[in-house]
């Protein structure tokens, strides 16, 4: 009787302690996912997306390439080269974008989500059903526990990106409650659903921010089963996989086994594909998509090559300067060699045509400036006038021109200008400062020889200037480790953006995020005004609001010239052996790869004609 009484009180208690927790004068609304549209483009009782086959048959293996090598099974830290293929299909999370809709978090471990109105908190309901692969339950001490080791030793992008959330409470073991500091943030209950859910028990007596090459404890539709650092890693797709009959996922993994094969660059790459060795390659080159796959298997229909149209926003494409370094900070200096860029005469004599010249933050979006602001973009900038460039309020933002021959003498002229202005001058065909003497010497870090041949013509201009250009290709752990301790003047990067920007753009430009190893702010910005413009990106509580907010911004990154834009192409190029089937809709975000299933007739068609 004694011991009933305990329980029964012990019952009582955590049942008041939930209450407590949940319990707000704030309403709140519960729904299946979160979205920034007007409403989730699958209802409730949704059965499949709309681009899967969801009688689509299981089985085979999906063979893929990776360059360079691997050490590590952990993504999620800065330390170590992980290997292809972890962050897609290993963990899974709270809530999952699908490919048709960018904007909406679907419940996955969380099958529902109750958020308060006022955008204080959320709560996450977790599925009783969700699993680890070694058969234990998810609960909501491995999210609290996932939330907090990422923030504390994942990624500064983790400490950037949940920057508002004060607090991670498992209210039961089912129920995750986080709580919001700030301005009220439309996004942040969605994005705090999107982090990894891990193992507490595995990594209790591991280091997490060290490389690790043990298997670990996953959730998600594949586990390990076989790999060799340097050479090769095989997943395999995980039968007791619990989340295989959620609707999110019919049609969906339909690979027995995806094995990444590792080569040491991309042209062995390439050559490797044409010999049947794997099956499918996205190509990045536009010179490789024109000249390098005339080959017997696409002539005669074994292989399939298809540029695939995309509505994804591009993003920031291009040349970073890093402003730490003193010669850089000048922001004469940046424009300057904007001038020496000839997108033109790369385009039509290395890209073939292919692409766009970038000039937005937000290219290929509605969140991408144009023309003069607007007046509720003003409504923005006019409180920060004088300490933002003057060219924002009177002049429309361009990137340089040249008619394409490669005689670019007007756009140096314009270069000299700038430089002379900015204290360089031209001694004993060198460029030197004025006052320091200190030669203008620019090395461009690379990881790809590929990148070579384009930055060697606007080295070639930059050196009409007197300007002395170097490339540093160097092999992927070097490149990742000199950019995560920004050890470099200048790198190509694609500055990502989604459909909906938000807290990631503090690790992009944030102040606080310019001297925290690893993060994304790779130029180095501390701007107090860039910090309050990005604020009002996250805070917008509308999608017209975003839109303005957004455009703001991107006036303003404009006009520092932080960066040199370079190009873009909203089409993806894919290649393959035709062994697959595909579904009868394309997804508009993506290719829709794991949609895709062994074709039995195709497949024997295919490996006949490779034997």
């Amino acid at each position: 009787m004694r011991n009933t009484s305990a329980i029964v009180m012990a019952s009582c208690l955590v049942a008041a302690l939930c209450s407590h927790l949940l319990a707000q004068e704030t309403r709140t609304f519960t729904s299946h996912a979160l979205t920034l549209e007007d409403a989730p483009k699958y209802p409730a009782d949704f059965e499949h997306l709309e681009y899967v086959n969801p009688n689509a048959p299981k089985g085979g293996t999906m063979r893929l390439f990776a360059i360079g090598g691997f050490d590590t099974f952990n993504p999620y830290v800065i330390k170590g080269d992980p290997a292809a293929g972890l962050v897609d299909r290993f963990y899974e999370s709270l809530v999952r974008e699908t490919e048709d809709d960018s904007l909406t978090g679907y419940g996955m471990v969380a099958g529902k989500i109750e958020v308060a109105e006022d955008i204080s908190f959320v709560v996450y309901h977790l599925r009783p059903e969700a699993r680890f692969n070694d058969g234990s339950p998810i609960t909501s001490e491995d999210v609290v526990f996932s939330f907090n080791i990422l923030k504390e030793k994942g990624q500064p992008f983790y400490r950037a990106y949940y920057g508002n959330v004060s607090e991670a409470i498992a209210v039961d073991t089912h129920t995750v409650k986080f709580s919001f500091s700030g301005e009220p943030n439309r996004e942040l209950p969605q994005i705090v659903g999107q982090f990894p859910i891990l193992s507490k028990a595995y990594w209790k007596d591991r280091e997490f921010d060290q490389t690790t090459l043990d298997p670990p404890v996953t959730s998600g539709p594949y586990k390990i089963k076989d790999f060799e650092p340097g050479r090769f890693v095989v997943f395999e797709r995980d039968p007791d996989y619990w989340a295989a009959d959620l609707p999110i996922n019919k049609g969906l993994w339909n690979f027995d086994v995806i094995r990444y094969d590792y080569v040491r660059d991309d042209d062995v790459a390439i050559e490797a594909f044409k010999s049947g060795e794997y099956d499918f390659r996205a190509e990045s080159s536009s010179k490789k998509w024109a000249t390098a796959y005339d080959f017997p298997a696409l002539n005669e229909g074994m292989v399939r090559k298809e540029m695939l149209r995309h509505y994804r926003a591009t993003g920031m494409p291009s040349f970073v300067f890093n402003i730490r370094k003193p010669k850089f900070q000048d922001w004469r200096v940046r424009k300057a060699l904007g001038y020496c860029f000839d997108f033109e005469w790369s385009n039509k004599n290395l890209f073939y045509g292919q692409y766009t010249r970038s000039r937005s933050f937000f290219d290929n979006s509605d969140l991408a400036s144009a023309g003069l602001p607007t007046e509720a973009e003003l409504k923005i900038l006019e409180p920060y006038r004088g300490r933002i460039p003057d060219e924002v309020f009177t002049t429309e933002f361009v990137v340089p021109k040249t008619d394409g021959s490669g005689n670019i003498r007007g756009n140096l002229r314009e270069a000299i200008d700038l430089l002379t202005e900015a204290g360089w001058i031209v001694d004993n065909n060198q460029l030197v400062h004025s006052e320091s003497g200190e030669a203008m010497v620019i090395e461009f870090l690379l990881v790809s020889p590929e990148f070579e041949r384009i930055v060697s013509p606007f080295i070639q201009n930059l050196n009409r200037l007197g300007i002395k250009g170097q490339i540093r290709t160097v092999e992927q752990a070097q490149y990742i480790n000199r950019r995560n301790a920004f050890d470099y003047d200048m790198i190509t990067v694609v500055f990502g953006q989604s459909r909906s920007p938000g807290n990631e753009q503090r690790n992009y430009w944030g102040s606080e995020s310019a001297d925290a190893p690893g993060s994304f702010n790779f130029v180095g910005i501390q701007d107090a005004v860039i910090d309050e413009l990005v604020e009002k990106v996250i805070e917008a509580t509308s999608r017209a609001e975003l839109i303005v907010a957004s455009r703001a911004l991107d006036r303003v990154l404009q006009w520092h010239y932080f960066v040199i834009p370079t190009w873009h192409i909203n089409s993806d190029r894919v290649i393959w052996w035709d062994k697959f089937g595909r579904p009868a809709i394309k997804p508009a975000f993506g290719v829709g790869l794991w949609s895709w299933w062994l074709d039995p007739d195709k497949n024997e068609r295919v490996e006949s004609y490779r034997n």
